[in-house]
């Protein structure tokens, strides 16, 4: 396998997971940080006041993104497996 196959095959792999990643950590961080001013705000400390609205705005996310995700990922294993020849040694 050529080094710059390599490469390309790492930097397209590295983007998928970025890619896909991405948006349920921006929704998980996002409301984090709002929680978290309220609970400035409010002065109030209770762990579970932060954890529970994560837990569900991110599940919500993985179920609203997952027919994107998986078409996402789905063509970029039709990619890889189309270009094996290419990975040969």
């Amino acid at each position: 396998m050529d080094e710059m196959v390599f490469i390309e095959l790492f930097k397209d792999t590295f983007l998928m997971c970025l890619t896909l990643s991405a948006p349920v950590l921006l929704v998980g961080m996002l409301l984090g940080i709002a929680i978290s001013i309220i609970q400035t705000a409010t002065s109030i400390q209770e762990q579970s006041l932060s954890f529970i609205p994560k837990l569900f705005a991110t599940a919500i996310t993985l179920i609203l993104l997952a027919p994107w995700m998986l078409n996402l990922l789905m063509g970029f294993a039709t990619r890889l497996l189309g270009g094996l020849e290419n990975y040969a040694f």
